[in-house]
């Protein structure tokens, strides 16, 4: 009888958490979800499959998922069994003819195929594709500068094939869509010059989200969110109180360009962006089906 007992109210937690998060499902319903898998949360496999879980649910729930993904440390490790040397001008990697051959196999290949496979177990059709793929994504070289702090002089450093999107086509993803079937993305995409281009994910999924006027756009990251100077989970900022989070030195290094890549991906019209710890399993579900989420949600 105590068994029949525990087993009861176990089921009766379980169908009062689904309660709980069936108006949120709603609030999500037709509407588009862009998720940035990033390279350090796709390191377990575990946390892969139950990622994985969330967004066949999401698309099970008739939300539209879209998983943009990076992979820095797969890429990494990969030049190094190639014996390919790593060359940095700023702080930031320099991507040759060479090293642009492997990103493309890594990211394109071995780790989207991964993503793709783990999410179609899971009972969903997924496909997975790059910015070259139906003229997605163009993108132009990117110019980074930075300053000598000798001579105070800007440098303009060559990144190599490092580029930036400057063109998207919804055409493709919104076929998808229709299709039930959800789309997995490497940041790889063509420019008009005939090269092709390494983005920075975390552009690759802002621009992605912009064009689509996405409900939200999460950052998968290794850290809760952003933090006040105590160390604490700030769970919600408006643009306005980012920028001076940024200015008083509250947000620094490198959950800067992050904060930015937020604020530009708000501009273009994303609706509201996360920055989450992607480490949490089913951190997604949490975000967007329960009351408090998860990590901090940027608004206007």
């Amino acid at each position: 009888m105590t068994d029949q007992t525990s087993t009861t109210e176990r089921f009766s937690h379980d169908a009062g958490i689904l309660a709980q998060a069936l108006p949120y499902m709603q609030r999500y319903e037709g509407k588009t979800v862009v998720v940035k898998y990033g390279g350090h949360a796709m390191g377990d496999a575990k946390l892969g499959a139950a990622f994985a879980r969330d967004i066949a649910l999401l698309k099970q729930s008739k939300v539209n998922p879209i998983v943009v993904h990076g992979g820095g440390p797969q890429i990494a490790s990969m030049l190094a069994k190639l014996g390919i040397e790593s060359k940095f001008e700023g702080g930031l990697r320099v991507t040759d003819q060479r090293t642009m051959e492997v990103v493309e196999m890594v990211l394109a290949g071995s780790i989207n195929k991964e993503i793709v496979a783990l999410i179609n177990a899971e009972g969903e059709w997924a496909i997975g594709l790059c910015g070259k793929d139906g003229n997605m994504v163009f993108a132009k070289k990117a110019v980074k500068t930075v300053k000598d702090p000798s001579s105070n002089i800007e440098k303009v450093l060559d990144l190599g094939f490092v580029g930036e999107p400057v063109e998207v086509d919804r055409t493709l993803l919104d076929l998808l869509a229709r299709s039930e079937m959800i789309p997995v993305i490497a940041p790889v995409a063509p420019g008009r010059d005939g090269n092709t281009y390494n983005i920075n994910a975390d552009t690759f999924a802002g621009a992605i989200a912009g064009s689509l006027g996405a409900k939200r756009l999460l950052f998968l990251t290794d850290v809760p969110g952003v933090l006040d100077k105590n160390g604490k989970l700030i769970p919600e900022l408006s643009v306005r109180e980012a920028k001076e989070l940024i200015a008083d030195g509250t947000i620094s290094g490198g959950m800067i360009p992050k904060v930015e890549t937020c604020l530009e991906a708000l501009e273009n019209g994303v609706e509201g962006v996360v920055i989450l710890n992607g480490k949490q399993p089913h951190v997604v579900l949490v975000e967007l089906f329960t009351e408090f989420g998860a990590g901090t949600l940027i608004v206007h």
